[in-house]
């Protein structure tokens, strides 16, 4: 178990379970998933923009961190179902949280960004970076 004295740490164990579910597609899969089981093609559909080997690469490590499960329907041709498992409900709220705050602030960041940007261009940033 990951102690404040070893989170940091770059062996820590929880480092690649945080990557992992705090990835934008696992987040955005999961969301999709929260609604009901979803068949791969029909996540991929609510999923502007990702591509069908990197939706597969998420599915795969989110089954394997036990936030999904994948089931193997009995239709012809054979079918899979995916849906969130209890552990992957668990961050359904904590997820709703930090995506409410992020619509909250999207106006804010943006104008952040080009405040930044302007900035850079006309070279009013700091020398050390």
């Amino acid at each position: 178990m990951a102690t404040p004295d070893t989170v940091y740490r770059a062996d820590c164990p929880s480092r690649p379970i945080l990557d992992q579910i705090a990835d934008k597609w696992s987040m955005m899969a999961m969301a999709v998933l929260g609604e009901r089981p979803r068949r791969f093609n029909d996540i991929k559909r609510h999923l502007e923009g990702v591509t069908q080997r990197v939706l597969t690469q998420t599915l795969r490590r989110l089954e394997r961190n036990g936030m999904v499960e994948r089931r193997v329907l009995p239709t012809s041709p054979v079918g899979v179902e995916y849906s969130l498992t209890p552990l992957g409900e668990s961050l359904r709220e904590p997820f709703g949280r930090l995506y409410d705050w992020t619509v909250a602030h999207t106006d804010e960041i943006n104008k952040c960004q080009q405040d930044y940007d302007l900035r850079v261009r006309s070279g009013q940033s700091d020398v050390a970076r």
